[in-house]
């Protein structure tokens, strides 16, 4: 018997989208470490949602309730009243992960500089899949404290140039 084309492409599109979806989460690293089954697990609870260009997704000072993962489009990650650009986003990549942790003011905004479509992961969500899912929960946590740690190891190198150069700075001076 021959398939109907009509609804071989429409099985194929939905299968091709699921398949889209857990390739871009398995590149993030926060889920890297997670089983295709997880990552399935991870994928039900996600928040999908559109963004016209030059939307806000979240301004510098609201309070972190969660991070996003771009499916498509681009975002500016900014700062201060001017906009001062920080980064520029695209397709695979996540923002707003400290969110996840700590419910603190935002330190930048995010905008989305062409339509975008992004994936919301937000406390909420991590603390049920903590609760049904505790592996899963656990993997999760234990790569987002990685990749913070490696964050603060970075930030603290950084420091110590910026200190040796105001050092040297300083002696010039005087």
């Amino acid at each position: 018997m021959k398939e109907d084309s009509l609804w071989t492409n429409i099985f194929r599109k939905q299968s091709n989208e699921k398949v889209d979806t857990l390739v871009v989460l398995k590149k993030i690293p926060l889920f890297r470490d997670l089983s295709r089954k997880e990552l399935r697990q991870l994928e039900r609870i996600l928040h999908q949602r559109t963004y016209k260009q030059n939307e806000v997704i979240f301004n510098e000072g609201q309070p972190g309730v969660g991070m996003y993962i771009i499916d498509s489009g681009e975002v500016h990650i900014t700062i201060g009243p001017e906009q001062k650009v920080l980064a520029v986003l695209t397709k695979g990549d996540f923002f707003g992960e400290m969110a996840l942790l700590l419910e603190a003011p935002r330190t930048a905004s995010a905008i989305a500089s062409k339509p975008s479509k992004l994936y919301g992961f937000f406390q909420p969500d991590l603390f049920s899949i903590l609760e049904t899912f505790p592996r899963t929960g656990n993997k999760i946590l234990l790569r987002l404290s990685q990749m913070i740690a490696e964050r603060l190891r970075h930030s603290n190198l950084e420091n110590q140039e910026l200190r040796k150069k105001l050092d040297s700075l300083t002696k010039k001076e005087q």
